[in-house]
């Protein structure tokens, strides 16, 4: 047997130990934490537990109405999950929000109580008077308390909230009863105070729930997320292989990351793994923070372009399921694909690139594609999407109705406003919005009235959001659904593409990978550590994305120190400055 052949044996081995581990922590009820790197196969994991757990126990928990619950970081994750589960009942795959608020919501007494303590809501009931006998309720993830009847949640809110009721012997005896086995996917991105509450509870001796933690708290790249979870009584299993990567991109990820060794299960030795710098840029580079020591954006763009023609003249194919550019900001990438006005809009990235607000939710899934199935004359298709089955058309005036609207729509989405073509959705009801957003275009109205009533803190967000050329989303949504050869390093995670080309600069305040890499020489700075991860984590996951080649492209102008690391990680060969000639 080859070298080759024996590595990629030794992968095979190597997951299989840590199956048979996730195994024995079921079967022996002992909690645990599957700590899986980069390409490791943390979600096939993942499934082989749930799918072992169904196997074993699937008749007992049915018939006791007990579920498997797998608490997921998005809805995209959960489907996944419910598809290679094939929709077994036994398992109840939710993101964190929608997990706690099923337990949550029967609750309404407790949440009135402990909701008056949360941040924020002392003043916004102080305007609004006492709860009194209110419905709590969690929808938009908008917070109100202007409805006689409603008080409405935010997102925060409900983790907050279960926090606080998580306290009570009785809410998590429910909790047990109902699921008796939790597995948590991604957990490194699970709310610090979440993970706190969870280990505090039930990681306690004789708990009578099991506890399965799946991820890589290297991959930890948002804000408010646990990171490493630590605990006596949590078995830490290890998976020490990678099923993406090439051999030359795996011994990167092992030099910057030696404690997990990975085995490549790939055979094929036809990678690369290449960094460029631009230290021998002769221009004058930006002075002003957060830019200082990167490239002018007008030269950053053409040594890009550069980068990329070179690239594609060695055989990189930039088709978007082939290739994707990875760069640091949104900012950068909204001036890039076209809706920079829409990104505006919005204070947290997060409301758009991960469709958390409802408006860009129903744009991204189901305007734009019932859209397109319409323009395509895939009319099942179109009203599908929409969201139900095809209306009753009884006459020909009312095809003819629905066509009118439909080509006017087009119109709107091609040459108007998004206040155009809400307007139009309100006024048609052909497609007719969600009971959600109609809701909110109702209470929008209201408030453009009657001027003297103050205006809750979403209104100047729709209000600005109305102005911006529709143009934008089918812009925003194309960078969204992949169309595109660009993507930024958070909108990744998870995924792999056969090359990936990183282009790493400055323009954001969190990061600083010239430090980084200076550090990981010299050794973190005392009360650097923070600082130092929220960097290294970045960079550890865009370098792990490309099955065949990666490509580091710096714009930003690195010290010998960090030239060193790069040396050391990549192989002084595969260092260069990059010839902007």
């Amino acid at each position: 047997m080859t070298t080759s052949a024996l590595v990629a044996d030794r992968a095979e081995q190597a997951a299989a130990e840590s199956l048979a581990a996730v195994d024995k922590c079921i079967n022996e009820h002992r909690s645990f934490i599957l700590e899986a790197g980069a390409g490791a196969g943390k979600t096939y994991s993942l499934i082989h537990a749930l799918r072992y757990v169904i196997g074993r126990d699937g008749f007992e928990l049915a018939r006791k109405n007990q579920q498997i619950a797998c608490i997921t970081y998005t809805n995209a994750a959960r489907d996944e999950i419910e598809s290679r589960t094939d929709g077994n009942p036994v398992v109840q795959s939710s993101t964190i929000h929608s997990f706690c608020w099923s337990l949550l919501k029967r609750f309404q007494p407790e949440l009135r109580k402990e909701l008056p303590q949360i941040s924020k809501w002392s003043e916004r009931l102080e305007e609004s008077g006492e709860i009194g006998s209110r419905t709590i309720e969690y929808d938009l993830g908008y917070p109100s308390a202007k409805d006689e009847h409603v008080v409405s949640l935010a997102h925060s809110d409900v983790l907050a909230l279960m926090v606080k009721l998580l306290e009570n012997d009785k809410f998590r005896d429910l909790l047990v009863a109902r699921y008796p086995i939790i597995f948590v996917d991604e957990y490194q991105d699970t709310n610090r105070d979440i993970a706190e509450a969870f280990k505090n509870h039930f990681l306690v001796a004789d708990s009578s729930l099991l506890l399965g933690f799946f991820g890589d708290h290297w991959q930890k790249i948002y804000g408010d997320g646990c990171g490493k979870i630590e605990h006596p009584l949590l078995v830490t299993i290890e998976k020490h292989a990678n099923f993406r990567s090439v051999p030359e991109v795996v011994s990167v990820l092992n030099h910057i990351r030696p404690d997990l060794p990975q085995f490549a299960s790939s055979t094929d030795s036809s990678g690369r793994a290449v960094v460029y710098h631009t230290n021998d840029w002769t221009g004058i580079r930006q002075t002003s923070s957060p830019w200082k020591g990167d490239l002018p954006p007008g030269d950053a763009h053409i040594c890009l372009q550069k980068m990329m023609t070179k690239l594609k003249a060695e055989g990189w194919d930039f088709a978007p399921d082939k290739t994707k550019v990875l760069k640091l900001t949104h900012n950068g990438l909204a001036d890039e694909q076209g809706y920079r006005q829409l990104a505006n809009v919005f204070s947290s990235t997060d409301m758009y690139i991960r469709k958390e607000d409802g408006y860009i939710e129903f744009f991204a899934d189901r305007l734009e594609p019932a859209s397109i199935a319409y323009e395509n004359r895939r009319y099942g298709e179109m009203f599908e999407i929409l969201g139900g089955r095809r209306p009753t058309i009884r006459t020909i005036d009312e095809k003819r109705q629905w066509t009118a609207d439909m080509d006017q729509l087009l119109e709107l989405q091609a040459s108007g406003s998004i206040g155009d073509v809400l307007d139009h959705l309100y006024s048609s009801g052909r497609p007719r919005l969600p009971a959600k957003l109609e809701r909110r275009e109702e209470d929008f109205r209201e408030l453009m009235i009657n001027t003297e009533t103050e205006r809750p803190s979403w209104f100047d967000r729709v209000e600005d959001m109305r102005t911006v050329p529709y143009s934008e989303v089918s812009a925003l949504v194309k960078f969204i659904n992949g169309y595109t050869p660009f993507a930024t390093k958070h909108g990744v995670k998870g995924l792999e593409f056969e090359n990936v080309l990183v282009v790493v600069g400055k323009g954001w305040n969190n990061y600083n990978f010239n430090q980084m890499l200076e550090w990981a020489n010299s050794g973190v700075p005392t009360g650097k550590q923070d600082s130092f991860e929220r960097s290294r984590n970045l960079f550890y996951v865009c370098s792990s994305r490309p099955k065949t080649n990666l490509a580091v492209l710096f714009t930003e102008e690195l010290s010998t120190d960090a030239l060193g690391c790069l040396n050391q990680w990549f192989g002084e060969g595969n260092v260069t400055n990059f010839q902007f000639s």
